[in-house]
């Protein structure tokens, strides 16, 4: 059985005081393969769980799939039965582009460190975020880190896993999903999307709990998201990045305040 978390010895130490041993509940991070016409296309560290909704996820936000029927089967398999994931491209879906390829493994702190090449960082979005009209409070905007907080159920035992959420216009929570890395919570939340019909994600908004990346930004132009929230700081990349996406970026997401990046219309401001 897959766990997200596992029990470890540690020694508790407080200064002035007496050391104590005991148990500790910490994040699970594995290796996942990905497969792609039995070829392997890319091992990422991640927490065990979702593991369909992460294969897939990341087949879109590279730019390899973008509707359901661009798949035939996706499957869980391997010696151990859930750390490989077999995905069958339907017969007019291109193999996967060789820049695709991650020359090493994706580790669950940076997605794009194993690509072949930079150039192959910026994956172009089948979807036009400029035409989405979506329009926001601020209060909804506010109120995500605390609806996202309040639905991560492993972070609760451990305090390790990042979280990305998928909201609607009006802040009611579609779809949570944690993981070890920020891109691969990220992933999982774009796969469910992909699995459930829902792409491209127009109208909706996307929280995460760390900070807003050149490569989570490029991931949600992928899924078709016009708006991007983050509880930390956005890098230069990214909001340049969401300027050319014509997607709206918010980050410091805390309290009652919060800083528009790119294309702030669409959040009804005084």
């Amino acid at each position: 059985m897959m766990r997200s978390s596992g029990r470890r010895p540690t020694v508790r130490v407080i200064v002035g005081g007496a050391a104590t041993k005991r148990p500790d509940t910490l994040a699970t991070e594995e290796p996942l393969e990905i497969r792609v016409g039995r070829r392997p296309l890319a091992v990422t560290m991640r927490t065990p769980g979702d593991e369909l909704d992460l294969a897939l996820g990341f087949l879109v936000t590279e730019g390899v799939i973008g509707a359901p029927d661009d798949v035939v089967t996706a499957i869980l398999c391997g010696d151990d039965g859930f750390n490989v994931v077999e995905v069958t491209l339907a017969a007019h879906v291109p193999p996967p582009d060789a820049s695709v390829e991650r020359n090493f493994y994706t580790t669950s702190s940076c997605g794009v460190c194993g690509k072949a090449s930079i150039d192959a960082i910026r994956t172009r979005s089948r979807f036009d975020l400029a035409a989405d009209a979506v329009s926001v409070e601020p209060s909804v905007i506010i109120a995500l880190p605390d609806r996202l907080r309040a639905a991560q159920r492993t972070f609760d035992r451990t305090g390790g896993l990042h979280a990305a959420g998928l909201f609607t216009s009006a802040g009611e929570l579609v779809v949570v999903r944690e993981d070890v890395g920020r891109h691969n919570a990220v992933d999982k939340v774009v796969g469910w999307a992909l699995q459930a019909g829902l792409l491209p994600l127009t109208g909706h908004l996307l929280m995460v709990s760390g900070r807003a990346s050149f490569e989570l930004t490029q991931k949600a132009w992928m899924a078709g998201i016009p708006l991007l929230a983050a509880v930390s700081a956005p890098s230069t990349l990214a909001v340049d990045l969401a300027v050319e996406a014509g997607m709206t970026l918010a980050g410091f997401v805390r309290g009652d305040t919060f800083n528009l990046y790119a294309h702030p219309h669409r959040v009804h401001l005084p």
